[in-house]
């Protein structure tokens, strides 16, 4: 990822937006990540390459963090509308790094309109994935408006008692829920097939039969052609950023109905989308392929990635909702089935091996492979905040990586927060995609009798 932006259009930055009700304060959310680079290191080392071209890029800590640049204000003045702060977050979204500091950024943007506030968390990929940053997450979220002191292993005061990293509120109770067991059951219902891969993904096969089946299952993925749209075929360094909302248990209902998962279901909207707007361009197109970044994250763990990118292609064509629900869940079924997914550190280890330009053609001609990518990510069933300020809606942004548009959904509780980065170049009317992704997840809601509804805070 690291010598992939030597292209800046395959940029591994992943951000997200996250909507308040209020102001966050200042003083609260600056202490709080004070405390963050603490507990994970990642947040304040940088990157260090050496001038040996066999010498892979390291991991050092930056003795000279500065808090400041890594945490912005900025403000739209108190009207702020939702298509202003939209194309500042596009703008905001698609800047590079610093590659001499630490890689991350969180922008805090007041001034919106009803007094609402909200921040861009910006991430490179280097530092962690989507489910991992979710798990970073916990060190500057808050479970109550006004929080409690959180007991945390190994931090205690000179007595040996628990050290609390901030004020108690009165009344308040001491408990801070886990993250990751307290959305275990909603989460379950909601990824089945990519849980049962998880827990029963084989290990790396020893005997002679399973590594020729593994060395097959590589050879599937790392397959690729090229692109299949007829439409979407320039590329920019422009960004446009658009939001929609599912209600989950709403999608979770339908999607059994349909006999597939929420997952399809949100694939199979977005490839509903994308062939409406290529038949009323005149030029229907019957499958793209998309990309899928596939977890394989086993721990808790905050850093790193544990993923791997796969790719199929998907029925775009005039067909019943229920049809392309029923193929894009044996489509999945069957990439998430692959062998090779588990073994894909393994391969990453050895393509960091190769020269930095040998990497940079792999990922070129892998992304002219395919036209869009579709990602989804797992947050808390129940109210967090930041700052004092309750976070109302959290979109996600995913790197375009040389393609079309990253459509991503957050579950939140109980909402599926989808966000759409488009490159305008290829896309060149983004709201009309954005509108026709509603109308085919209305379809999909249609097809088993079912009702769409809208959150009111949106």
């Amino acid at each position: 990822m690291w010598e992939l932006e030597r292209d800046p259009q395959l940029s591994s930055t992943f951000a997200n937006l996250t909507i308040f009700d209020q102001a966050v304060d200042r003083r609260a959310f600056r202490k709080r990540m004070e405390q963050a680079i603490i507990n994970v290191p990642r947040l304040g080392q940088r990157v260090v390459t050496s001038i040996a071209p066999w010498e892979l890029p390291k991991w050092v800590d930056d003795p000279e963090v500065d808090l400041d640049h890594h945490l912005r204000w900025m403000d739209l003045g108190g009207q702020g509308s939702q298509r202003e702060l939209y194309d500042l977050v596009a703008t905001l979204s698609r800047q590079p790094f610093d590659r001499e500091r630490p890689l991350w950024e969180f922008v805090t943007i007041e001034g919106l309109a009803g007094g609402r506030s909200a921040m861009l968390q910006r991430l490179h990929h280097t530092i962690t994935d989507g489910e991992g940053g979710i798990v970073l997450s916990i060190e500057f979220l808050d479970f109550e408006r006004q929080p409690v002191p959180r007991l945390r292993k190994g931090a205690r005061d000179s007595s040996g008692s628990p050290k609390p990293l901030e004020e108690a509120a009165p009344g308040s109770s001491g408990s801070v829920p886990d993250l990751h067991e307290a959305s275990k059951p909603w989460w379950s219902r909601a990824s089945a097939p990519l849980v049962s891969v998880a827990n029963g993904a084989a290990s790396l096969p020893s005997r002679t039969a399973d590594l020729a089946g593994a060395v097959r299952s590589a050879a599937r993925q790392a397959r690729v052609g090229h692109r299949r749209s007829p439409l979407w075929t320039e590329r920019s360094l422009g960004r446009w950023f658009g939001t929609t909302t599912l209600n989950l248990e709403d999608v979770l209902a339908a999607a059994h109905l349909l006999g597939g998962s929420v997952n399809d279901f949100f694939i199979a909207g977005a490839a509903d989308a994308s062939g409406e707007i290529h038949r009323a361009a005149g030029k229907p197109v019957e499958q793209l392929r998309v990309s899928m970044p596939v977890s394989t994250r086993h721990d808790r763990s905050a850093g790193g990635n544990a993923f791997s990118p796969t790719q199929m292609l998907v029925p775009t064509g005039s067909m019943d909702p229920s049809d392309r629900m029923t193929q894009i869940h044996s489509i999945v079924a069957t990439v998430r089935s692959e062998r090779a997914i588990e073994s894909m550190d393994t391969a990453a280890q050895a393509a960091a091996m190769l020269p930095p330009a040998a990497i940079l053609r792999s990922g070129q001609h892998l992304a002219h492979s395919v036209d869009f990518v579709c990602s989804n990510v797992r947050a808390a069933p129940f109210d967090l905040f930041i700052g004092g300020a309750l976070m109302q809606a959290n979109y996600p942004i995913g790197p375009l990586a040389g393609t079309a548009f990253n459509l991503t959904t957050m579950s939140y509780h109980g909402w599926l927060f989808i966000g759409l980065a488009a490159d305008p170049a290829a896309v060149s009317e983004p709201e009309l995609l954005l509108e026709e992704l509603d109308n085919a997840y209305e379809r999909l809601f249609s097809a088993v009798g079912m009702n769409r509804q809208r959150p009111e805070f949106c």
